[in-house]
This record gives structure tokens, C-alpha cells and sequence, in this order.
């Protein structure tokens, strides 16, 4: 049985539209992982605990929807295995990154875990997050807090599509 995923991709170091393409293909190539659609890239202001942060480099974003035979935690240990290859270091949260893979909903479980909280608990006030999967899922229902287009509605603003 199949699992509809979403995925949101991110980087703010290195070559970071090559990194986000590459990323995707290996998601592509996970054994049980389908990839269904993915969106352009989106330029972003890095994020910190205080809120943006313009003097960090700037991220380029991205969505993905999968459909995956994996168990949730099974889907995030090679997800970290991916950022692990792109040379991904956990010293501080909220630090400039090569390559963060986060899981943004996994079907319509409700997920709470030490490792893992699905829906992502912070995807409904991150425009980088809801604008470019509203581009590939006009439709998108984020669990627990309603249609994707009326989160991002007031978002729109904050992010660019990559030119």
C-alpha cells in the first residue's frame, strides 16, 4: 500500500540549485518512492529562531509529493541519509545548511515521535513551504489547518520563483 508524502527541500550553502536537483533525484531513485510532482525553485530569506534573517544567505526552496511504500520513520532515516550525502552537519538548529529534507505530511497520519512530527509542525506559517506546493497540488490540504491556497494567500509575497 502506497502513501502519499510530501516533502519540502531546502539550501542555503554551496551550489544550491544543483543541490536541490540532485537531492531530487535521489529521492526519485529511494526503493519504495515514487515521485509524483515537483515545483520550481523558490528564493527565500534564510530563517532563524528570531524570524528572517538577511544577512544569512539566501535559500532556494523547493516541494516534492511522493507516493512511498516506506513507514513514515523509515521515509525520514533515508531522507537523512540523502542530506548526510550532501555533506548535511547538525551543530545548531536553525544554521545555514547544504541541504534540509523535511517531512511535511505523510497521508493524513497524525504523527508525534521524538524524531518525527508529521504534519511538520511549523509548515503552515512557512512560505516556503506552502507557495511552491501550492503549485503542484492547487488542491492541498495541510492536516490540521485547512486548504494549502488559504494559508499561502497571504504569503505569496514573501518568496520568489527562482529566475
Amino acid at each position: 500500500m502506497k502513501t502519499r508524502a510530501v516533502i519540502a527541500l531546502g539550501s542555503n550553502l554551496g551550489d544550491r540549485e544543483k543541490t536541490i536537483r540532485k537531492a531530487l533525484k535521489q529521492i526519485a531513485k529511494l526503493r519504495g518512492v515514487e515521485l509524483v510532482a515537483a515545483s520550481n525553485n523558490y528564493v527565500s530569506q534564510a530563517l532563524t529562531e528570531t524570524g528572517f534573517d538577511p544577512d544569512q544567505p539566501e535559500f532556494i526552496n523547493a516541494v516534492a509529493i511522493i507516493d512511498t511504500k516506506l513507514a513514515a520513520k523509515k521515509l525520514l532515516s533515508r531522507l537523512n541519509e540523502i542530506e548526510s550525502k550532501f555533506g548535511r552537519i547538525r551543530l545548531a538548529r536553525w544554521a545555514p545548511r547544504t541541504l534540509d529534507l523535511d517531512i511535511i505530511t505523510y497521508g493524513t497520519s497524525l504523527i508525534e515521535t521524538k524524531s518525527l512530527i508529521v504534519p511538520h509542525p511549523r509548515a503552515f506559517e512557512r512560505s516556503f513551504v506552502l507557495v511552491p506546493w501550492l503549485e503542484i497540488d492547487p488542491e492541498a490540504v495541510l492536516p490540521g489547518f485547512g486548504a494549502v491556497a488559504s494559508l499561502a494567500s497571504s504569503m505569496i509575497d514573501e518568496v520568489r520563483v527562482q529566475a
